[in-house]
C-alpha cells in the first residue's frame, strides 16, 4: 500500500522568527549627559554566544550594562566588581542568585543554619569551578581569582536564558578561564561578555562585536579569525 504525497498532506503553518533577545537602534549612551557610546545598532539573537572586544575604555561594559538593562528579569550577571558580601561564605553568596525564589522567612533561616537542600544544590556548581573546599569561608578571604569565580557561581546558581558577563575570568589564572568558561557556555543558551582576552573570545563565542571610539567598529564571526588579525584595531588611531 502506497502513500500519496503532496496533495494529502495537510496545511502547513508557519514559524514566525525569533524576536531577537537583545535589540539597539542608533543608540547613544552615556552618564551625567555625556555620551561613551554613539549609534549603536546591533541585534543578538537566542542561542547565540558574543563577545565585545576593544581597547580599555571602549565601552564595553557600558553596553553590557545596557543589554542587561533590556532583560533583567531573564538574565544572570557577572558585574566586573563582582558584587559579593564580603562577611558572608561562599555558599551563602552563591545562595543569594536564588533569594528571589524564596520567602524572606526561608532566606534568614538559611542565612542563619544553611539547609541541606540548598547546600546540595549549591555543590556541583562550587565542583565544576574548583572551589568544593571553599564553601563555608568567608569570601572577603579569598584572593581575587577565587572572588571572581564565587560571582561566576552565582550566576551559574540563579540560572535564567543567558549570561552576560562583564570580564568574568579577567582574575582567574589561564587553565581555571577555560573551565569557567565552558560551564558557563553549558549552563546557558545565549551568553554574552566582554572580553580582554582576544584568544579566550576567539574560542568561546561564535561572534565578536569590536567596539573602538564610542562605535562599533566590526561585528563578524569568530570563525577563522585569530587573535593577530586584530592587531591593528587596537593600535591608537
Amino acid at each position: 500500500m502506497s502513500v500519496s504525497q503532496g496533495a494529502a498532506e495537510g496545511p502547513q503553518l508557519r514559524r514566525l522568527p525569533a524576536m531577537p533577545l537583545f535589540e539597539l537602534t542608533e543608540a547613544s549612551i552615556g552618564y551625567n549627559g555625556a555620551p561613551v557610546l554613539k549609534d549603536i545598532t546591533l541585534k543578538i539573537e537566542p542561542g547565540e554566544r558574543v563577545a565585545f572586544v576593544g581597547p580599555s575604555g571602549a565601552g564595553k561594559s557600558t553596553l553590557l550594562s545596557t543589554l542587561y538593562a533590556q532583560q533583567r528579569a531573564r538574565a544572570a550577571l557577572v558585574p566586573q566588581e563582582y558584587a559579593l558580601v564580603k562577611n558572608l561564605s561562599v555558599f551563602h553568596n552563591v545562595y543569594m542568585g536564588r533569594l528571589h525564589r524564596h520567602s524572606s522567612l526561608y532566606n534568614l533561616l538559611n542565612l542563619m543554619h544553611p539547609l541541606a537542600s540548598q547546600i546540595g544544590a549549591v555543590q556541583p556548581i562550587l565542583t565544576r569551578l574548583g572551589m568544593t573546599e571553599l564553601m563555608g569561608k568567608p569570601v572577603g578571604e579569598l584572593s581575587g581569582g577565587q572572588q571572581q569565580r564565587t560571582a561566576v557561581a552565582r550566576a551559574l546558581f540563579q540560572g535564567g536564558e543567558v549570561l552576560l558577563g562583564d570580564e568574568p575570568v579577567s582574575s582567574v589564572d589561564p587553565l581555571q578561564s577555560r573551565s569557567v568558561l565552558e560551564a558557563i557556555n553549558a549552563a546557558f543558551p545565549t551568553v554574552v561578555l566582554a572580553m580582554h582576552d582576544l584568544e579566550l573570545a576567539l574560542d568561546f563565542t561564535e561572534r565578536l562585536i569590536g567596539l573602538k571610539d564610542g562605535r562599533v567598529a566590526f561585528d563578524r564571526p569568530s570563525a577563522g579569525l585569530r587573535a593577530g588579525d586584530l592587531d591593528a584595531f587596537y593600535r591608537p588611531t
